[in-house]
């Protein structure tokens, strides 16, 4: 419980007992959540509050937003280096096609593009999709 108030601490963010309860549930993770998955291990919480706690946790550098290219959208812990505004996690992610969850390959930097004159680049994604190692064993 110490280093989840540390956490909130370093990033700005009151410690609440439902932030804490949330940034818990990411740290026990080994993929990307959707709401549904985070709606799923809590009882009795409001979901204006999810959305509010989950947005300012992304503005404040605890979460990054993962798509799947289906139109699901999830969130996985940032790396350390993130805070306000500045998110570094230029990792691949990998969208498992078998068991629909979605991890960060944070050993894999997103590469580098050269974009033609006129373009501005914001953000740089890249997803691969196919069959997990989990799911690859069974």
């Amino acid at each position: 419980m110490v280093q989840i108030e540390e956490t909130l601490k370093k990033h700005g963010l009151r410690h609440t007992l439902f932030r804490a309860q949330i940034l818990d549930i990411f740290h026990d993770s080994k993929y990307a959540l959707s709401n549904n998955d985070i709606e799923s291990k809590l009882e009795n919480f409001d979901r204006i509050t999810l959305y509010r706690t989950l947005k300012s946790f992304e503005e404040k550098g605890l979460i990054h937003k993962i798509s799947d290219n289906n139109g699901n959208l999830k969130y996985a812990m940032c790396e350390g280096d993130c805070d306000e505004g500045h998110h570094h996690d230029q990792h691949v992610h990998f969208h498992c096609e078998k068991c629909d969850k979605s991890f960060c390959i944070d050993e894999l930097n997103v590469p580098d593009v050269k974009v033609p004159e006129g373009y501005t680049v914001v953000t740089r994604d890249m997803l691969l999709k196919g069959v997990c190692k989990e799911c690859n064993q069974s």
